[in-house]
């Protein structure tokens, strides 16, 4: 008799999570590896007592955090998907928050329903090392950076274009388009936050396309080179990557989203600090 009801109640829960991206070897479930798609499988499992897949909007790299990551699951449980959230969260690790949950149609899908993908990555430009930006930001000095160049050279990218020349080796990605629907360079005291918003990303693509763009911003490499290399799919030329752990998920977005603005819009803080005079 309880069977049959909980068959009866199988419903599809979307999440809304958060987790530091440095405790953990990326999104993805890897054999030996701690992912955050392991640790929530577990704790699913641990509260139905079997195993189920999550399914999330995208995969991070080991050490991006994110602010606002979606997945989904389908189970059949009597718990109330608005539930799942509370309940979870008793059971994950530290560096991992479900910050809401919902009951969504079967339909739905956490990866394939999203409309765009936007990622900040946050850089600290002040010459002495802060422990408290350290987690979240990547702390270049060597250089003064001048946003307005970066934005110059962000600005072109807008569109739909073949970006190889920002995607690393190993990707199972059958074409290199990518529709980039927004861009922003803006500068908060001592920090340097950079935005990019796209129908889907290539793999390592976002960390490939800082470190570039640093470059520009730095003096080093000139607008209308940046501009030629991935134009001409130069990837030879892209050569460094900006560490991860400056990098963060930002949101997803969705035509159809069963949670408010305040669960999932802009979750990150900004990093902030200048001098007092």
């Amino acid at each position: 008799m309880l069977e049959s009801r909980q068959q009866n109640q199988t419903q599809r829960v979307a999440l809304v999570i958060q987790y530091i991206g440095t405790h953990f070897h990326g999104w993805q479930r890897q054999k030996g590896q701690r992912t955050v798609q392991e640790e929530i499988e577990t704790a699913i499992a641990t509260v139905l007592g079997y195993h189920v897949t999550l399914h999330g909007a995208g995969r991070t790299d080991s050490g991006v955090h994110a602010a606002a990551q979606v997945a989904h699951f389908q189970a059949a449980s009597l718990i109330p998907a608005h539930r799942w959230a509370k309940v979870l969260n008793g059971y994950l690790p530290p560096g991992i928050l479900i910050r809401a949950s919902a009951g969504v149609s079967g339909s739905w899908h956490a990866r394939f329903s999203a409309i765009y993908r936007r990622y900040r990555y946050t850089i600290y430009t002040e010459e002495l090392p802060n422990l408290f930006a350290q987690p979240f930001s990547w702390h270049y000095y060597y250089a003064p950076l001048d946003e307005a160049l970066i934005t110059s050279a962000l600005k072109p990218l807008l569109g739909k274009h073949h970006l190889s020349a920002f995607e690393r080796a190993g990707s199972a990605r059958s074409h290199s388009w990518v529709e980039v629907q927004a861009v922003e360079c803006r500068r908060s005291g001592s920090f340097i936050h950079i935005e990019i918003q796209a129908d889907g990303f290539l793999y390592g693509m976002v960390r490939l396309l800082i470190g570039m763009v640093v470059q520009v911003g730095s003096g080093q490499r000139t607008l209308d080179d940046f501009t030629d290399i991935w134009q001409q799919e130069r990837r030879e030329e892209v050569k460094y990557s900006a560490p991860a752990h400056g990098l963060c998920l930002l949101r997803v977005g969705y035509p159809d989203f069963p949670f408010p603005p305040k669960i999932w819009y802009d979750t990150q803080p900004y990093l902030v600090m200048g001098h007092k005079s």
